[in-house]
C-alpha cells in the first residue's frame, strides 16, 4: 500500500476503535476501565493518519512545483536523458522488472474488512460453551472488603463463590442474598450459574461457578440470564475438569433478566 492507502487504514483502525468506545462495543473485548486508553489510542491513530495524509499532499504539490521549472532547466534536462538515453532503453526492461516486484499486491486491502466486521457486527460474550469446557477460576483473596448492611444483599457472582469458599460464608451469614449470571449445564444436566472473570480482555476471560440447588426452575436453557435470591450454602462440589471448588447456592426464587450491558465480572481482580 503507499502512504494514501496507509493513511485510510490508520484513519478506519482508529474510527473503529473510537466507535467500539462509544457505544459500549468495547466490553465485548475488553475490561471497562480501559475505555479511556481505548479512546485515546483511537484518537492517535486519526491523527497520525491525517498527518499522513497532510504530509503525502503537500510532497505531491512541491514535486508539482518542481515540475513546473524554467524552461531552460527542462531544457537542460532534456539534453542530459538524451544523452543517457541508450543506457536508459538496455536498462528499461530490468527497470520495468524491478518496479513491477515492488508493487503491492491489491489484496492486502482485505485487511481492511475486519474493521467493517468489528464495526457492523458486534461479537457474543462468551457464555456456557467456554464454561462448560472451562475450569472454575475462583482465586483465594489477600482480603475481602465489608459488605453492605442491606437485605436482601444483591451480590457478584465471584464476590459470592469467593465468600462461600474461602471465608465459609461467615461474612454472608444467614442474609437474603441475589446473585445474577448465565446457566450452564454440565454432562449430566446439572445447572452452574456462571459469570465469565476476566482480568484484561475477552481473551483471558475464565468462568467462576455456582452450583444450584434448592428451588431450581424445572426447565433452563443454556445461556439463559437468571437472577437467583436465596441464601448461602455450605454445600460444596469439585469441577470435573481442573478439581477446584464449586459452592452451592440455595435458591428460593429464580427469574429471567436480561443480558447485562457488561456481560463480564471485573470484581475478580480487584
Amino acid at each position: 500500500m503507499n502512504r494514501q492507502a496507509q493513511a485510510a487504514v490508520l484513519f478506519l483502525v482508529g474510527a473503529a476503535l473510537l466507535h467500539a468506545g462509544f457505544t459500549n462495543l468495547y466490553l465485548r473485548y475488553v475490561k471497562a476501565g480501559l475505555q479511556p486508553l481505548l479512546l485515546l489510542s483511537g484518537a492517535v491513530l486519526i491523527v497520525a493518519a491525517l498527518a499522513t495524509a497532510w504530509y503525502e499532499w503537500r510532497r505531491a504539490r512541491m514535486e508539482k512545483a518542481h515540475a513546473e521549472a524554467p524552461a531552460a532547466a527542462q531544457a537542460e534536462a532534456h539534453a542530459e536523458a538524451h544523452a543517457e538515453a541508450h543506457t536508459e532503453t538496455e536498462t528499461h526492461e530490468d527497470a520495468a522488472h524491478e518496479g513491477h516486484a515492488h508493487r503491492e499486491p491489491r489484496i492486502a486491502w482485505l485487511l481492511v474488512l475486519p474493521l467493517f466486521a468489528l464495526i457492523l457486527v458486534a461479537p457474543p460474550a462468551l457464555g456456557s460453551y467456554s464454561a462448560v469446557r472451562t475450569g472454575t477460576a475462583i482465586q483465594q483473596p489477600y482480603g475481602l472488603s465489608k459488605l453492605p448492611a442491606s437485605n436482601p444483599l444483591t451480590i457478584g457472582l465471584v464476590d459470592y463463590a469467593t465468600r462461600a469458599v474461602y471465608d465459609h460464608g461467615r461474612s454472608l451469614g444467614t442474609r437474603r442474598l441475589k446473585v445474577t449470571g448465565f446457566i450452564a449445564l454440565d454432562k449430566s444436566g446439572s445447572p452452574y450459574l456462571v459469570r465469565m472473570a476476566l482480568n484484561c480482555c475477552a481473551a483471558d476471560a475464565q468462568p467462576v461457578k455456582i452450583a444450584l440447588t434448592g428451588k431450581i426452575p424445572p426447565v433452563l436453557q443454556p445461556d439463559t440470564w437468571l437472577e437467583v435470591s436465596g441464601t448461602y450454602s455450605a454445600k460444596q462440589t469439585k469441577d470435573p475438569i481442573n478439581n477446584r471448588p464449586i459452592p452451592y447456592f440455595q435458591v428460593t426464587l429464580a427469574k429471567p433478566v436480561p443480558t447485562p450491558k457488561d456481560p463480564y465480572d471485573e470484581s475478580w481482580n480487584q
